[in-house]
């Protein structure tokens, strides 16, 4: 057992006894919880959630996970430490086109890899193309799915071809009737050099601004004409072509029901749809353009997300399975692998090929997965561990914590949910998942949590301005009991009878972290008390629990919560579609294209009422129970600079530092304006 591990026991076992003592005691000494002594030489520990499910960033896709990606890898661009809006990383500049459906991004010359291999535009189509293949089986793969033939690579599908011509069938032909096909067919116009005083605008460069005190100049992109067309290009941004599943099964059973398409793939051939094909592309080293299939106003605060932070390929290749091991890893981060001991701690240390190393102040971190959050207050209390992640302040510490100096809070783009399992038991009908909603009290569960705001919505409460949020349903158990009956459990009367209904088939899992163990128990009371109904509760290992999750392996009701992977409504209303990360299996065609119908709309304002509008369509189907909008609600000792309780609790390490002048220390954790 390790000398951290160790001390983790014993604080367990000696802090709890003398909870509340402790709790007063410090707060009558000290403006901060705990010892405030950093430990020397730049290192930085830090308690960052649960487990790490793999050192892949294209493989995890919890928050913890995400926040130990963001010193390992680097993107196109990064989070602002304090707005997580995107700012230049690996690009210095972009160029969008009018309706978003094109993006050039000018890389940084002299980037490098750990190993000292430089990071050129073909590292990016690499990255792309790996996190897409369907054997990699990438959960977050859809978050691409934007990119032009991303979904029909990921998925296996097969472009159909006139063998005589050699012609492809178009989605317009196959499809008439669908939403107008939305790829463009124009090449943009070539880019301008970039100017930092000039505001972003379509169809221009538009570099963003550096974060405060932390700026690095902007490297000039390449002259000339990069953006010349290309053979690649003009292929990518022909008509968009018609797609069927290569599995023939799949096939058959679309064709069947489709007697024009059956006709139309008669005497065709069809052709696997490969890497190569989906809208990316190295138009120089340093030139980097993506083609979508759809207009994504958003994607730019979607590219610091792991899923697109550029991987070496030679490394991945060479060692498969095995190239996160720390005797093998080369990364594009601000840190590299020291090593990973499970369920214990990974250290990252500093990288001195990191293109902006002259920045990086901390020579290592220390990342600590833990679950229990006595354990961690404890720990802190103690001065083992510099900051804490969000949500592992107890609610009964909440009184003492809150007034103290070193605590974080601060809204956050973030929710808690239950997901349905809307494809198999009693919850693939939609009256049973609106009566479960409609029997929890959220504004009491919210008052029992503190810090947090009541949820009908599935977009979080206040955080994005002018979205006209719509609001789902509200408590009120007897019309869930009215549901229940016409589902036909009900008495000889016709009165509500909780015996009837098969609680047996169904259960709420989560996972064992933090507060949710107390959040189960509390909607089980719920529902006991409202509804006369006894749903049993099982507890799952954080890994084990996101992949049966993912694939439908629970029985009713799952645990989720969500963190925006970008600041847009469109992060949250995303999961629902094809491919999303819902956990609940629902989707619709009808929702669909409300969505793409949003996202084609330029006017900023129309956008958000039209995605309000399809937002208020999946509430109406209740694939999940929105519960609250969370708070920060996290830690941090007032030496450490720069970890910034942001929207997602989402950091760029290289802006963070230990401050050892006493003078210069934070003045409140929740509000630093240095």
């Amino acid at each position: 057992m390790t000398r951290a591990s160790m001390l983790r026991l014993v604080i367990v076992l000696l802090g709890l006894a003398a909870l509340n003592t402790a709790c007063t005691t410090q707060a009558s000494k000290s403006e901060y919880f705990g010892k405030t002594e950093p430990l020397p030489d730049q290192y930085l520990r830090y308690i960052s959630g649960s487990e790490t499910e793999s050192l892949d960033p294209q493989i995890g896709t919890s928050q913890p996970d995400a926040r130990i990606y963001a010193a390992l890898y680097d993107g196109l661009t990064e989070y602002h430490p304090k707005t997580m809006e995107p700012i230049p990383s690996l690009a210095t500049s972009w160029k969008v086109n009018q309706d978003s459906t094109e993006f050039i991004f000018f890389l940084r010359q002299g980037a490098k890899f750990s190993n000292g291999a430089p990071i050129k535009a073909q590292d990016f189509v690499y990255t792309f193309r790996r996190g897409l293949s369907p054997e990699l089986a990438s959960r977050n793969a859809y978050l691409s799915y934007y990119v032009k033939y991303a979904q029909a690579y990921n998925e296996a599908g097969a472009f159909v071809r006139d063998p005589r011509t050699g012609d492809f069938l178009l989605e317009r032909d196959a499809n008439p009737e669908a939403v107008a096909e939305s790829s463009h067919t124009e090449p943009v116009t070539p880019p301008t050099v970039p100017n930092s005083s000039a505001a972003p605008a379509a169809d221009t460069v538009a570099p963003e601004a550096a974060p405060p005190a932390a700026a690095s100049p902007a490297d000039t992109p390449p002259q000339g004409d990069q953006t010349a067309e290309t053979e690649f290009h003009k292929t990518i941004t022909s008509p968009l072509r018609f797609v069927v599943p290569g599995d023939e099964k799949a096939r058959a059973k679309l064709v069947d029901k489709d007697p024009k398409l059956k006709a139309l793939l008669e005497g065709k051939e069809l052709v696997p749809v490969k890497a190569e094909d989906i809208g990316v592309e190295a138009i120089d080293d340093y030139t980097f353009r993506i083609v979508l299939v759809q207009p994504a106003p958003f994607l730019l605060g979607l590219l610091p997300h792991q899923f697109f932070r550029v991987l070496h390929r030679d490394t991945v290749e060479k060692y498969k399975t095995q190239w996160t091991q720390a005797e093998n890893i080369v990364v594009s981060g601000a840190f590299t692998l020291e090593a990973w001991r499970p369920y214990n701690e990974i250290v990252v240390k500093k990288n001195p090929n990191f293109w902006d190393a002259g920045i990086v102040k901390l020579n290592k971190i220390a990342f600590y997965p833990l679950q229990d959050n006595t354990t961690k207050m404890n720990m802190y209390k103690a001065g083992e561990v510099d900051a804490l992640s969000n949500h592992t302040v107890p609610i009964p510490w909440l009184d003492v914590i809150q007034p103290l100096r070193d605590y974080m809070d601060s809204p956050e783009v973030a929710i808690e949910f239950y997901a349905f399992n809307c494809k198999s038991g009693p919850t693939a009908d939609k009256r049973v998942r609106k009566a479960l909603n409609m029997a929890i009290d959220k504004v009491a569960a919210a008052k029992w949590r503190r810090i947090v705001k009541p949820l009908t919505a599935f977009t979080p409460e206040g955080i994005f301005p002018g979205y006209p949020q719509p609001k789902g349903d509200q408590f009120d158990p007897e019309k869930a009991k009215k549901l229940l009956v016409e589902m036909g459990y009900k008495d000889a009367s016709g009165k509500f009878d909780p015996k009837k209904f098969p609680a047996s088939e169904v259960e709420l899992t989560y996972n064992p972290d933090g507060a949710n163990a107390q959040v189960a128990e509390y909607m089980q009371a719920q529902w006991k008390q409202n509804l006369g109904i006894t749903i049993p509760l099982k507890s799952v290992e954080f890994r084990t629990f996101l992949t049966s999750r993912a694939r439908l392996q629970y029985k009713g009701i799952a645990r989720s919560g969500w963190v925006g992977d970008y600041m847009d409504p469109y992060t949250f209303l995303g999961l629902f579609s094809e491919g999303g990360e819902s956990g609940s299996g629902w989707t619709d065609p009808t929702y669909e294209k409300m969505l793409k119908q949003a996202n084609a709309t330029l006017d900023p304002a129309k956008r958000y009422e039209l995605l309000a509008k399809a937002e208020a369509f999946m509430l109406e189907e209740q694939p999940v129970i929105p519960l609250y909008t969370n708070a920060v609600n996290g830690m941090k000792k007032p030496y450490v600079k720069g970890l910034e309780p942001n929207p997602g609790t989402l950091h760029a390490w290289k802006y963070v530092y230990i401050e050892y002048d006493r003078a210069k220390w934070d003045p409140s954790a929740s509000n630093m304006d240095d």
